[in-house]
């Protein structure tokens, strides 16, 4: 008979990684419950039936999600990281070219019968983090040679940085730089890893001069340089976000009394950081930028204690990768960096974007439970499960 007990004895992994995934799944649905009323409104819904049937749905999806993904001995992942990229590259190469246009960018795919719509650099990225820990764990022999190691690892890497650029940029650049910093882990050379960058910053140039968005790029990217020159139209999201966080004080509105909700294009996605500090003051920014750096410190020491070079390349990319993305997030919402659409991890309403958090961090807890387990079986680098 199920209990909650027997679950709980079977979750393993680090209990402070365990903690902030709940603390930001209750900040999550607390701060969404409340920027979404526009939204309902906008659909003809309440914000009741807005909530459960949408973003808390995938809450649970997703700790579900963590739960069964930590349960996986992190080296089957392995195997998994082939057939994800398989399936990554042509599904990125047909988003580019037939995905739905949503604000102004074709960066969603939408899924037969069900209709929903499906984001698929959400997948692009726990695909390419795991691939790119696979080849440089199994390619440590023959690291520094050109064919057998280097362009397969540039080539996807370079790959599919330009297939999510194509239509979003900002999560590409992180992409990439997460990359670059799992290269540097992997002991490739100064010289290789500076032409990947080369490789990078060519792709870059051509699809913000000439991919389909450029014109939004450039605007973007003046609005924020050059904010006095711009029509307030350009500068209009960055200016209600600064609006919320200046009125938000120390200790903030309270829950549900935000007024900026009902200016701002996406504060229940994109800006709910602003929300947040809206509601909950300079106090529950600092809360929500201690997880983060929590979360980065119990990695951290995840990836030291890792007996296995795939656990520890594993485990540092994809935490980069989850704690850039936050700081991101938080840093355009804060008036830092230009306008995106980077979501904050696990707090942000979006299907596809709390999935794919969601088995991030189950792939990390996995590793822990290995730590933690100090697993007896003695695997030499590059030795990892086959999934065929």
């Amino acid at each position: 008979m199920f209990s909650v007990q027997a679950l709980l004895s079977k979750t393993k992994g680090d209990r402070w990684i365990w903690l902030i995934i709940v603390l930001l799944s209750l900040i999550s649905i607390l701060t969404v419950y409340s920027a979404t009323g526009t939204l309902a409104y906008k659909q003809g819904k309440t914000v009741e039936k807005l909530l459960l049937t949408k973003h808390l749905i995938f809450v649970l999806m997703g700790i579900a999600m963590i739960y069964f993904s930590h349960l996986l001995d992190y080296r089957y992942y392995a195997g998994i990281s082939k057939i994800l990229m398989i399936i990554t590259i042509p599904l990125l190469f047909y988003t580019a070219v037939f995905g739905e246009n949503i604000n102004e960018a074709s960066r969603w795919v939408k899924i037969p019968i069900i209709g929903l719509t499906f984001q698929t650099s959400d997948l692009a990225k726990v695909a390419l983090i795991t691939f790119l820990a696979r080849m440089l764990t199994k390619k440590q022999e023959q690291i520094k040679n050109l064919r057998e190691s280097f362009l397969p690892i540039m080539g996807s890497v370079c790959v599919v940085f330009g297939l999510i650029a194509w239509a979003n940029m900002s999560t590409a650049i992180m992409l990439f730089g997460v990359s670059i910093l799992l290269l540097i882990m992997g002991r490739i050379s100064i010289k290789q890893i500076a032409a990947v960058c080369v490789g990078g910053a060519v792709l870059l140039t051509f699809i913000v001069f000439l991919g389909p968005r450029a014109g939004t790029y450039k605007s973007r990217i003046n609005s924020f340089l050059h904010p006095e020159l711009q029509h307030s139209d350009k500068t209009f999201q960055a200016d209600q976000s600064k609006i919320a966080l200046a009125t938000g004080g120390f200790f903030g509105k309270g829950p549900g009394n935000s007024t900026q909700r009902n200016f701002l294009p996406h504060p229940y996605s994109d800006f709910i950081f602003a929300i947040i500090v809206e509601e909950y003051g300079l106090f529950g920014a600092l809360i929500m930028i201690t997880l983060y750096l929590v979360l980065l410190y119990r990695c951290i020491k995840i990836v030291t204690k890792a007996p296995k070079a795939f656990g520890a390349l594993l485990a540092a990319g994809l935490s980069f990768s989850l704690t850039i993305q936050a700081f991101a997030n938080m840093a355009v919402a804060v008036g830092l960096g230009p306008v995106t659409g980077v979501p904050l991890p696990l707090v942000s309403m979006g299907g596809t974007s709390i999935i794919f958090t969601s088995v991030a961090f189950g792939i990390i807890l996995s590793v822990s439970r290995d730590v933690e387990e100090g697993s007896s079986k003695k695997v030499v680098i590059g030795e990892i499960p086959s999934m065929g």
